[in-house]
């Protein structure tokens, strides 16, 4: 993979970046995605923020190249710290995390007036989607679009988000299967669900053998077991 040829689940997360975009891709490894969309004159400018001294040289480097750092802006720092107000970002991607770490930088981008609510959130998470979903929406982010996608023995899911003053509560079955995604379904998401019922029928089998007290545990893992039934039927 390179700027040129971006791997399968950045070339999708790309896909879901508005036209003419200010973007801060933040975890942005070697900038590939923001160089790509800039060469493709895709966004205006962009912000690539990473935290580790490796991919963020890489990322410097790259920049430099291609003769893009009047369009790209290259910071270290964690999360979205490397983004201020001032900066006018309208787009922000995080990719290839997973939902707890993709939650934990937004809510400290928010608390920290990073994040200032007008900017589409891109969101690629790995594993933990509903709780990422379940923050978005408690902090009014209405999901608007949702992918799946499989690659090199991992699924990832798309979340495309907008912050929204009204907004309908998601139900569990929603937040755990992604509201559009629910709609949309197909193989990659059949394949999916498949597997983690059988990942969740090992666990309450586990937890019925336990002598700890895990009541609540087990009617949390049965409620999910139920749902995922439901919509493989």
């Amino acid at each position: 993979m390179d700027y040129k040829h971006l791997s399968e689940r950045l070339h999708r997360a790309g896909e879901f970046v508005p036209e003419g975009a200010i973007l801060a891709d933040i975890g942005s490894d070697h900038a590939y995605l923001p160089a790509y969309l800039i060469m493709n004159n895709k966004i205006s400018s962009a912000i690539a923020g990473e935290v580790v001294d490796g991919p963020y040289l890489s990322a410097k480097n790259l920049v430099a190249e291609l003769n893009l750092v009047d369009k790209i802006d290259v910071r270290k720092g964690d999360g979205l710290a490397v983004v201020s107000p001032e900066d006018n970002v309208t787009a922000i991607s995080i990719c290839g995390m997973g939902g707890s770490l993709i939650r934990d930088i937004l809510h400290r981008g928010l608390l920290g007036n990073h994040l200032t609510g007008k900017e589409t959130l891109v969101l690629q998470p790995n594993i933990g989607e509903p709780t990422l979903r379940t923050w978005l929406v408690n902090n009014y982010y209405e999901i608007i679009k949702e992918d799946i996608i499989r690659e090199n023995e991992k699924t990832y899911e798309i979340i495309v988000a907008k912050k929204r003053e009204n907004l309908i509560p998601l139900s569990e079955k929603e937040l755990l299967f992604g509201p559009h995604l629910l709609k949309q379904q197909g193989p990659i998401f059949t394949n999916k669900w498949q597997h983690e019922l059988k990942q969740f029928e090992n666990i309450l089998t586990q937890l019925e053998k336990s002598t700890k007290n895990v009541s609540e545990k087990i009617e949390e893992i049965q409620t999910k077991i139920n749902l995922v039934k439901e919509v493989l039927k």
